[in-house]
Parts: structure tokens; C-alpha cells; sequence
């Protein structure tokens, strides 16, 4: 069983931002106008273009050490994405590459309070993926980086204990906070389900089974 409780990757956000940018931009450089203004359904009221906008925002925040006080609320989301309003699209992928690579050094450099960003993004791509209908909505190839950094994340955000037996992956993934008195809870399903039910996103009739814990309670993001 895979229990993440080695020391901190500090590169490891990077990797995994660096993995995703060179999948996710080359497949937004072919897609037109329309594609963009397709609604998301893991983000309800958003377009695609408004959550690729809000992640580009977010990742430059990141690199230039921008934190107003109600940084990453709804509210400072929204004028993120309507300062770039008069953007064309191809601009906003533009800034979404480039936070994409310089954002990595300087989450590393934080100690480990900015490593939830990184994984953020990667759920967003995704979110972006299925919208546009393109397979591996939620996996590819940074999902190995993906699952060490969100079974970090529920350890040390103190969730109950879930034993995941993944159907695509070799071994079987221990998440949240380890108890010598509680049980752990099951899961099994495939990755990119886990990584729904952790992230609040939609199911979308996913098979899967989930014993001794309540979907609705286990995302990390809310």
C-alpha cells in the first residue's frame, strides 16, 4: 500500500504543472472561439475560457507574490476573470503557459502552503478536458504526481483515514490522517473518480464503491 508520509517534494507541484502545461496547451492552440465558451460542469456559471482564465490569474498571483486580502475567494476569482475580459483566447492560453512554467520554483520555495495550488490547477485542466469532451478528463500523465500531492493533502488537512484500491493503478492508495482507532474507510474505483469525489466534481454515473465514508465530506477543496 502507497501511504505518502515521506518528507516534502518541494519540486513536485512543478512536475506536475510542467507535465500538464505540455499536454493542455498544444490541445487549446487547436481549439476555436466556440470551444472556449462551452460551460463546464465542474464549475457551474463558468466557460471554459473563464476557468482557464481564473487558473492563469491564479498562477501569476503565484510568481509575482500578489495576496490581497481575500486572495483565491469567489470574489477576487471573478475580477480575475473579468480583467481579462478584453483578452482574446489566444492570450489567455498565453498567460496560462507561462504561469504554468515559472509558478513551479516559487511553490517549491514556500515550504509546502502553496503545494494545493498546484494540484488545483491540475483539477481545473481537467475540468477543461471534460467540457471539451477530450479523454483522460482527471488522469494522463501527471496523475501519479497528482495522487501523492492529494494524499499529502488529507493527511495533513486531518481527514478520516480511506483505503483506495485503484482499478488503474498498481497499488493501493492510503489517504487522510492514519488512526490506530478508526478503520479506514474503503474506496474502489477507478483514479479519476477518487480524484472527483476529493475534488467536489461531478460523478457523471461513475462506478465505483465507497464504504465507512460520505462522498459529500471528502472534498478537500471546500
Amino acid at each position: 500500500m502507497t501511504d505518502v508520509h515521506e518528507v516534502r517534494d518541494p519540486e513536485l507541484p512543478g512536475r506536475l504543472l510542467s507535465v500538464e502545461r505540455d499536454a493542455l496547451v498544444p490541445l487549446l492552440r487547436g481549439r476555436d472561439d466556440a470551444d472556449f465558451a462551452r460551460e463546464t460542469a465542474a464549475c457551474p456559471g463558468w466557460t471554459v475560457r473563464d476557468v482557464l482564465a481564473h487558473c492563469s490569474a491564479a498562477l501569476m498571483r503565484v510568481v509575482e507574490s500578489r495576496y490581497e486580502k481575500d486572495v483565491f475567494s469567489p470574489a477576487a476569482n471573478d475580477r480575475d476573470i473579468a480583467e481579462r475580459a478584453g483578452w482574446s483566447n489566444g492570450q489567455v492560453v498565453d498567460e496560462l503557459e507561462r504561469g504554468m512554467t515559472e509558478a513551479g520554483p516559487v511553490i517549491a520555495a514556500a515550504g509546502g502552503v502553496l503545494d494545493l495550488i498546484g494540484l488545483g490547477e491540475w483539477v481545473h485542466a481537467g475540468d477543461v478536458r471534460d467540457a471539451l469532451g477530450e479523454p483522460g478528463a482527471y488522469t494522463g500523465d501527471g496523475l501519479p504526481y497528482a495522487l501523492t500531492l492529494l494524499a499529502r493533502a488529507t493527511r495533513e488537512k486531518g481527514h478520516p483515514p480511506l483505503h483506495a484500491d485503484l482499478d488503474d493503478v498498481d497499488e493501493p492508495l492510503l489517504l487522510g490522517a492514519a488512526s490506530g482507532t478508526r478503520t479506514p474507510a474503503r474506496f474502489i474505483g477507478d483514479a479519476a473518480t477518487l480524484v472527483r469525489l476529493y475534488s467536489g466534481r461531478p460523478l457523471d454515473g461513475a462506478v465505483y464503491e465507497l464504504v465507512g465514508a460520505e462522498a459529500g465530506r471528502l472534498n478537500i477543496f471546500g
